[in-house]
Parts: C-alpha cells; structure tokens; sequence
C-alpha cells in the first residue's frame, strides 16, 4: 500500500502554505497537507456533517487488545465452529432441542478507528492558529474483526447486536479517496489526521444447543463491527 494517503498541495516550486486564522498568513515553509471527510459509505466529497470527524481527540487511535481476532472476509459464510463434536451427542430419550449456535450480547465498549491508508500530519510553526487541510488520496475497505469461538454467522451477530442495543451496524464499510478536511491547528502545534472506519466494540456470549438441550462451555466474544466512516484528529 502507499505510504502515502494525504496529497501535499504546493503553492509554488517547493512549498505549501499553511492559512492563518488570525494574523499574517503562515511562511512559505509551512505544508498544507490534505486529508478527507467521508460522512456515508456512498456520499459525496465535502464536509462532513459528523461532529466528531473535527473532535481533537486525546492521543492516536486505540488498538483493540484482544490477540485472538479473526478479521471477517464474508459475514454470511459459516465460522467453522457450528459443528458439535461427535463426544458431545445426546443421550437417547432425552428432552429435545433445536440443534445449532446461539449468540448473546451482553455490553457494549467504546469506539475504535481503524484507519485505511497512512497517517498524516501537519505542523503550524508559527505563532498564530492556522488551517489544515487534508484530504485522502486511499480506498479501503474495513469490516467486521471477531475473536475466536463464534458459534454463529457473523451476520447474525450483527442482528443480534443491532436489535439489543438499537444501533445501525454494517458488515464493512469502504473509506473513498478524494474526501477533503479542515481543521485549526494552534501554534506550535502539530495536527494528526488519520481516514478510516469507525467501529463499535461489543461483548458477548456463544455456545451450541445439543438435541438434549445441554450446552457447550459458554465464551466471551469480542467484536468491532463498522457503523461510519470518517476522520480521527488529534495534536501534539
């Protein structure tokens, strides 16, 4: 991929500018980089309509923790964990169930980017807030990473967190080059801007029915599942 995802727009031969929000306008030496916002997965270039894209947040995205997660290629395809093994069959005569995975979300976490393409930056060296643009120049697509023992289709996680917690989820998400924004950058400053996907973290437990209606040891599972796309800023 190209380590490249933010186009430089150059003034003359061999510098950008950086605008001046009150003051002089910035030195010839100062970069304006380009970045972009991407308020639907099929929306058009401009603004982005959601507030949180211009939020400076604290510090760069965070990484979910989980080591074991299984990044989803087809939301609908079976995870490989639906078979009951042959140990587990029920005993003859015993109360009947409907055989199959069962999936139950039980909280919801916190929100992660997962950026497509490289991170860019921009630096105001002068003594005035200045304007930053960025916009990206990468298409990518980000979708839904799961960790290990899910006992159903990721689809159907995604049901099931959708109708518990009443939020519109999406198996992927595609972040679209061409997308353009502007933020202030204070002095001295550095503007962090990196385009992508965000996604909701959610926990949850799976396991199995057998026909006796005993059950499977029931685990934990984490899943990131995509709900917008748009821009993560922060500053140091």
């Amino acid at each position: 991929m190209n380590s490249k995802s933010i186009r430089v727009t150059t003034i003359s031969a061999c510098a950008a500018i950086v605008m001046a929000v009150s003051g002089p306008v910035a030195s010839a030496d100062q970069k304006e980089h380009r970045a972009a916002i991407h308020p639907s997965q099929e929306g058009p270039v401009g603004t982005s309509a959601d507030a949180e894209d211009t939020t400076v947040q604290p510090g760069p995205p965070a990484e979910p923790e989980e080591k074991d997660l299984i990044e989803v290629t087809d939301p609908g395809a079976p995870t490989g964990e639906e078979e009951l093994p042959s140990k587990y069959q029920p005993a003859p005569g015993g109360e009947h169930c409907q055989p199959g995975g069962v999936y139950r979300p039980t909280s919801k976490g916190g929100k992660f980017h997962k950026g497509v393409g490289a991170t860019n930056a921009n630096h105001n060296a002068t003594k005035h807030t200045a304007k930053s643009r960025f916009e990206s120049e990468v298409t990518g697509k980000v979708g839904v990473s799961v960790s290990a023992g899910l006992k159903v289709k990721v689809s159907t996680l995604i049901a099931e967190v959708e109708k518990e917690f009443s939020v519109n989820l999406s198996a992927e998400l595609t972040a679209k080059l061409g997308n353009v924004i502007t933020v202030n950058t204070p002095p001295k400053k550095t503007t962090h801007a990196k385009y992508g996907v965000y996604r909701l973290q959610h926990k949850g437990k799976s396991y199995s029915y057998y026909s006796n209606c005993s059950t499977t040891p029931k685990k934990t599972i984490t899943s990131y599942t995509p709900y917008r796309v748009g821009w993560y800023i922060w500053e140091s």
